[in-house]
């Protein structure tokens, strides 16, 4: 799956929280000031031969809906980010925001909870 830009990235946000739209009906979610009516357009028209969004005609109108959810972006993305910044290894992506002081005790300990319940979940999987 391709990587988006910042601006491709906006739109996207956009439609998952909104299902499906129209280019109006995107613009009201952006932020002041808001990129121009043909920007928007433009990106969509991006998104959708890129494979991340569809359309539905109504006459000379289009419909955007996404075809990529966003928990399965996210996973490609962070999957993605693992694999070539932190050699595909969670540790070495822990160990760098602890390092980076991005990692307070608590949450050190909410992320061993969580592993933990992997490892239960996992070992429960095999037997």
């Amino acid at each position: 799956m391709k990587e988006l830009t910042k601006a491709e990235e906006q739109v996207m946000h956009i439609l998952w929280e909104i299902e499906k739209g129209f280019v109006k009906d995107m613009m009201e979610h952006f932020k002041e000031p808001r990129p121009a009516y043909n920007t928007v357009s433009t990106i969509c028209r991006i998104l959708e031969k890129k494979g991340f969004i569809d359309h539905k005609s109504y006459g000379n109108s289009h419909q955007y809906y996404p075809v990529i959810s966003r928990d399965e972006y996210t996973s490609d993305y962070l999957n993605n980010m693992v694999k070539n910044y932190f050699s595909n290894s969670l540790e070495q992506l822990v160990s760098f925001f602890s390092k980076q002081n991005k990692l307070d005790i608590k949450e050190a300990e909410k992320i061993i909870e969580l592993m933990n319940e992997i490892q239960t979940k996992k070992g429960k999987e095999n037997e």
